[in-house]
């Protein structure tokens, strides 16, 4: 057919210095992380044992899922880490994945602290992530992420 213009339906993939296992493991732990709140006033309950399982899902300031997404950023390369800040901020909508350099170079320049405590300061991290994961072209469902 004339004029007829074919469009790859496959979104073009981002090369990624870090592991995108890795990735995917933040965002299941960083979701895990954007679940909790904070802990109840036990004065209020209504119903005894109402509250048993509830100190699973508040924040605590030891809290091990901290912890370990912590551990797990501070383990990367300097690289890598600027591209878990970039792939945050594009999927805020900050940054396009044709921007994709520029945003891991912002994210060089603009570091002034620890990585992960930036991170985890963002509401909704998991969600940011995999909005930018996936706009650069990966898919959750590639990568088995047990939390």
């Amino acid at each position: 057919m004339a004029g007829t213009k074919i469009v790859d339906a496959e979104p073009k993939v981002v090369a990624l210095e870090i592991e995108p296992a890795t990735v995917a493991f933040l965002i299941a732990k960083a979701r895990a992380f954007d679940a909790k709140v904070a802990p109840a006033d036990r004065d209020t309950v209504s119903q005894p044992g109402e509250d048993d399982d509830h100190g699973a899902l508040e924040d605590y300031g030891d809290d091990p899922v901290a912890a370990e997404i912590t551990e797990v950023i501070a383990d990367l390369n300097e690289d890598a880490q600027a591209e878990l800040v970039a792939m945050t901020w594009v999927g805020r909508g900050d940054f396009s994945a044709e921007e994709w350099q520029e945003a891991v170079q912002d994210a060089v320049e603009r570091k002034s602290g620890p990585t992960a405590d930036y991170l985890l300061g963002m509401p909704l991290l998991g969600d940011l992530l995999e909005e930018g994961f996936v706009t650069l072209g990966y898919s959750m469902e590639d990568y088995e992420t047990p939390v």
